[in-house]
């Protein structure tokens, strides 16, 4: 597994966040049946009065307690300095959690002092809090960017509240509970030396995760987690402001044919050369569809060859690519023939190829074999070998992307893939050209939404009529797709009329916000993702009309990308962190959880 695999499946620990209505009315069952299980748990006690008392004192201890915290924690947070994004549903699954946890120790705790003299409710209470506290802390830290002293005063307002709750209770009313009688000043000092053990376990583990990405990248290791989070959740950019700083300014290709018909432009297919990521809406992660949009005729934006060192650092690099898509509009030459689409292979590399007049648009995948992208460098090699054994003025290389295998499946200099796609290349023949048609059609699908692998885009379908034979150009707006999908797609395109297809994806990473980061068109929604497909292609065949093409390969100068010094560096820094805390963090936080319990229920007053 590649270090970006690594860092992709961390995503899978990502959660979305519930409504604050389920996590306010989840409280308040479980803080209930949690009193009533302690209470059902003391010896001579009958089931209605754990019901009714126990239940209303575990109400009162956790449940009253975490939705103050909740309701006090979401704007406390949002007056202090810091990314202000923290909304009241986040505060209250976080006074969720950490209320289940503390419940959790005091169930245990009650059901231990029904075996033994001495009863442990109170001792599990503060130790519930103490834990409570500082997986608060960590949250807070991590995620809201506010700095180290206020996440831990913000942290200690739920196990404040809860201790407080149970010396009300117990001193100045009548409810009865199970806890018995305590000192206060002990509570007191056990719960702040626990707390300041666990301070300083979750300090020195902050401190060694922390130095290394501070010192490699210039930023803190919180700060980009939070970030991170806060594009997850939100869908924030202010990661782009890190990755600017970041930025390498790069020259690379973008490709384009055009298609005029009586009307004017009919339709534009294009082939940066820019990764669409990194992810969701940061730098390129959307590229296809901004690029698209902001284009005023129908664009079909394909995945070109690159890699996510060619990530842009923000969205604004794309008007870049707009730009020289319209000056090169403005001095295209158009062709009214076209050939027909033929294909050549060689082992596993196969490419689809047709010539619009002196130009040359190639199609190339591994499908059904798995891989992923194709280095920037592997098809600029690929476009000059396949200019001088075509004499083509024009290449528009195509990474059709559409059989996933994860980054291991990446195609880079010196692979076996490369020379495959070579010997292809030296199969190409150039066939009689004949006047054409072309239709499009496109569907954003709005049924489907991006856990189904689909971005905003939808399906786009473009249609080439040379001669009676047929050809659909079917793009989908995913990150690949799994493997065999694309035969199954292409077989039932074939029952709409069409000869020949080719099923393509933008590779967006719109789509991989979600959770286990990669999410490959067809893991879900297969059939309803080809009845649209299928639609687009037998509207695209009603669109049919005469049109001339002409196609160009232009440089894009100066576009920021992350650049492959700080892709990697990105990526091999966060994966050795990953690797280092598997080690570090169960020996610091078990050493301090044993000193925790010793102190809490061993040290004698």
């Amino acid at each position: 597994m590649s270090a970006v695999d690594n860092i992709t499946n961390l995503s899978k620990y990502l959660v979305t966040i519930p409504p604050s209505k389920f996590s306010v009315l989840t409280m308040i069952f479980l803080s209930f049946a949690t009193g009533a299980i302690a209470g059902y748990l003391e010896p001579q006690v009958s089931l209605f009065d754990s019901i009714v008392y126990g239940g209303s004192a575990g109400f009162l201890i956790f449940g009253i307690t975490s939705i103050m915290d909740g309701a006090i924690t979401q704007p406390l947070i949002n007056s202090m300095e810091g990314r202000r994004y923290m909304k009241m549903k986040h505060s209250m699954f976080i006074s969720l959690i950490t209320m289940v946890l503390v419940a959790m120790v005091y169930v245990i705790g009650s059901l231990i002092s029904t075996f033994t003299v001495y009863s442990y409710i109170i001792d599990a209470l503060i130790l519930g809090c103490a834990l409570a506290f500082g997986l608060r802390t960590f949250i807070i830290w991590g995620t809201s960017n506010i700095g180290a002293v206020r996440s831990i005063l913000v942290s200690t307002i739920q196990p404040i509240l809860i201790l407080s709750m149970v010396v009300v209770l117990v001193f100045l009313t009548s409810i009865s509970t199970n806890i018995g009688p305590f000192s206060i000043i002990i509570v007191a000092l056990k719960g702040i030396v626990a707390g300041l053990i666990i301070i300083i376990a979750i300090y020195s583990f902050i401190l060694v995760i922390e130095s290394p990405i501070r010192r490699n990248l210039g930023v803190g290791g919180l700060e980009l987690l939070s970030l991170f989070i806060a594009q997850y959740s939100e869908g924030s950019k202010a990661m782009e402001k890190l990755f600017e700083d970041m930025g390498e300014p790069i020259d690379t290709l973008v490709g384009l044919v055009s298609f005029k018909g009586k009307n004017g432009i009919k339709g534009l297919f294009i082939s940066p050369c820019v990764h669409p990521g990194p992810v969701g809406t940061i730098g390129g992660g959307n590229m296809p569809t901004q690029l698209a949009n902001s284009l005023e005729t129908f664009a079909m934006v394909s995945h070109g060859p690159s890699t996510h060192d060619f990530n842009p650092v923000s969205s604004r690099e794309i008007c870049k690519i707009k730009k020289v898509i319209e000056n090169a509009l403005n001095e295209m030459e158009y062709s009214k023939k076209a050939s027909p689409f033929i294909r050549v292979g060689s082992e596993d590399a196969k490419l689809g190829v047709q010539y619009f007049g002196d130009d040359l648009l190639i199609l190339a995948t591994f499908a059904p074999m798995g891989f992923d992208d194709i280095d920037f460098g592997v098809g600029l090699s690929l476009i000059k070998a396949a200019q001088g054994h075509t004499k083509a003025e024009n290449v528009v290389l195509v990474d059709c992307h559409n059989s996933f295998k994860g980054e291991s499946g990446r195609v880079l200099p010196g692979n076996p893939e490369v020379f495959q796609l070579l010997d292809a290349i030296e199969k190409l023949e150039k066939t009689e050209e004949k006047e054409f048609k072309m239709g499009c059609a496109s569907d954003p699908i709005p049924e489907l939404e991006k856990n189904s692998g689909v971005g905003q885009s939808g399906v786009k379908v473009m249609v080439l009529d040379v001669n009676g034979q047929k050809t659909a150009y079917i793009l989908m707006d995913a990150n690949n797709m799994v493997i065999g999908f694309r035969d199954e797609i292409l077989d039932a395109v074939q029952k709409t009329g069409v000869d020949c297809a080719e099923v393509m994806t933008t590779d967006t990473h719109f789509v991989n916000t979600l959770s286990g980061g990669h999410n490959p068109l067809g893991t879900k929604e297969r059939d309803l993702i080809i009845e649209k497909i299928t639609e687009s292609v037998q509207n695209a065949l009603n669109d049919l009309e005469p049109v001339m093409a002409g196609a160009k390969m232009m440089k894009v100068s100066n576009i920021n990308t992350l650049g492959p010094t700080h892709a990697t560096e990105l990526v091999t820094t966060i994966s050795s962190i990953v690797a280092v805390s598997r080690i570090v963090a169960p020996l610091i936080f078990v050493l301090a959880l044993i000193f925790v319990f010793i102190w809490i229920f061993y040290w004698t007053f």
